[in-house]
């Protein structure tokens, strides 16, 4: 990565600046979904990793033009429905069929016998265990996806560009962060001006 502290004063000329601090990442604007998908592809190909693309439209294949590999959030939300299947199932136990000796009478579960059947069923409590596991799960990913989005953020440079907020409109950008191993300056910008955006812009922290 640049040294940033050098790479403010070497924005090139076509390249608008928002703030005075150290960089933060570099915008791309572009104007149609095949454009952005070609620059993508060629962002992926040059090696970057801390980027992204923002649309006001979904765009189909962008996750493979960008060379994005699949989400983990699906094994957090199995291993906490495993864990609350498996909460469901000592806690029904707990409270249905314990007999500890010696711990208190106030700990242990309550043991009712009905029509003879047997003290602890687990297929009597496959609907607490069923829930238990659903509960997991749903706490798991929301919290997984919030870790993942980095989430709550209450603030990002990027809200102070007022051509970004155009890709909530009509307009597809692409953000390289300045965090990126790849990151310099004057070879990013290079790089994004031969995808032939509308603009360029370097937002500052």
């Amino acid at each position: 990565m640049t040294n940033s502290s050098n790479a403010i004063t070497s924005v090139p000329s076509d390249v608008a600046t928002i703030g005075m601090g150290e960089p933060y990442a570099l915008i791309a604007e572009f104007e149609t979904v095949q454009e952005v998908l070609k620059a993508a592809e060629q962002i992926r190909d040059a090696g970057y990793m801390s980027w992204d693309v923002h649309s006001p439209i979904p765009i189909h294949h962008i996750n493979h033009a960008m060379g994005l590999r699949p989400t983990i959030l699906p094994w957090i939300t199995l291993v906490h429905g495993i864990a609350g299947g498996v909460f469901g199932l000592v806690l029904t136990w707990w409270m249905n069929a314990t007999t500890v000796p010696g711990i208190s009478p106030s700990v242990q579960g309550y043991e009712f016998l009905v029509s003879g059947k047997p003290i602890y069923s687990w297929q009597a409590n496959i609907p607490i265990i069923f829930e238990t596991t659903v509960l997991f799960a749903a706490i798991g990913t929301l919290l997984g996806l919030l870790g993942l989005n980095k989430l709550p953020m209450l603030y990002n440079p990027l809200a102070r560009s007022r051509r970004f907020l155009r890709s909530t409109a009509d307009r597809f950008m692409i953000v390289i962060e300045a965090e990126d191993p790849e990151f310099d300056l004057a070879r990013t910008t290079s790089l994004l001006r031969a995808q032939h955006p509308t603009a360029i812009e370097l937002v500052t922290e």
